[in-house]
């Protein structure tokens, strides 16, 4: 497994204008070979911005390089500069691979 992270730090102020260009995107994730998930997360409101981290899980770092270099990932980076004055600078990509993995035990009944 492998996941993509970018850290963006929002000014103050800009969350919900950051959170609607992110709910009104076309991702073109959904059908892209090796992709697993994606979640938009908030984190902490500081002084002057709130910090936001996209993840997205991935079959294997194959997979996220491929989507890099495809039709998709240019279609949904298209116009990605246009909200730069939400920004205190760019986002921070961080990437990780699976070294271990443990996964919830079902629930009886389920």
């Amino acid at each position: 497994m492998y996941l993509t992270m970018n850290r963006f730090r929002v000014k103050r102020g800009q969350e919900a204008a950051f959170e609607e260009v992110w709910a009104s995107r076309d991702s073109h994730l959904r059908e892209v070979p090796g992709f697993r998930g994606f979640h938009l997360m908030r984190g902490a409101t500081r002084e002057d911005h709130t910090l936001y981290a996209s993840h997205t899980l991935w079959d294997s770092r194959e997979a996220f390089e491929a989507w890099t270099r495809s039709d998709a990932f240019r279609a949904a980076h298209k116009g990605a500069g246009q909200h730069g004055d939400m920004y205190l600078g760019p986002p921070e990509l961080e990437v990780f691979e699976s070294v271990q993995e443990l996964r919830a035990r079902r629930q009886e009944g389920q």
